[in-house]
């Protein structure tokens, strides 16, 4: 991972949007902090979150986390738990697995899981030329041994 000169955090990035209040700010940065590791792979004048609750603490509430990083796809996660504490951990949740889901897609050489996937080997021959293919002979001699 190449070092980010001005590392993106939650209290540097978060906006929050309809149904919270400038008060609720810090709370939720609270809560989003241990997304700090995560976005810190990316600028922070590139990166920016916005969270917004619609019909807060009624039945059918719902928490929607934006999260737009330059030059990638915006990520959006929604939860519709009850409790607005519960929805704020989910949304967060879903963006840190969303985030490094797009990591390791966009990066799999970095990734030792990808790295330890043993590769096909061999000259793929392709359908088409196999249809001219010349029979040979079974390759394994102990066969015609026993016969």
């Amino acid at each position: 991972m190449s070092a980010v000169a001005h590392p993106a955090t939650v209290a540097e990035c978060l906006r929050v949007g309809a149904g919270f209040s400038q008060g609720d700010r810090n709370w939720i940065a609270e809560q989003f902090a241990t997304l700090d590791a995560r976005l810190a792979s990316f600028h922070a004048d590139a990166t920016e979150l916005e969270v917004s609750v619609k019909d807060r603490e009624a039945r059918g509430q719902k928490v929607t986390l934006e999260c737009w990083i330059a030059g990638r796809q915006k990520i959006v996660t929604t939860s519709a738990e009850e409790d607005l504490h519960a929805a704020l951990n989910d949304v967060r949740d879903d963006l840190r697995r969303r985030l490094n889901d797009a990591k390791t897609r966009q990066e799999p050489r970095h990734n030792k899981h990808l790295r330890d996937i043993p590769q096909p080997q061999g000259d793929p021959t392709p359908a088409d030329d196999n249809q001219n293919a010349v029979p040979t002979a079974d390759p394994t001699p102990a066969d015609a041994e026993t016969a």
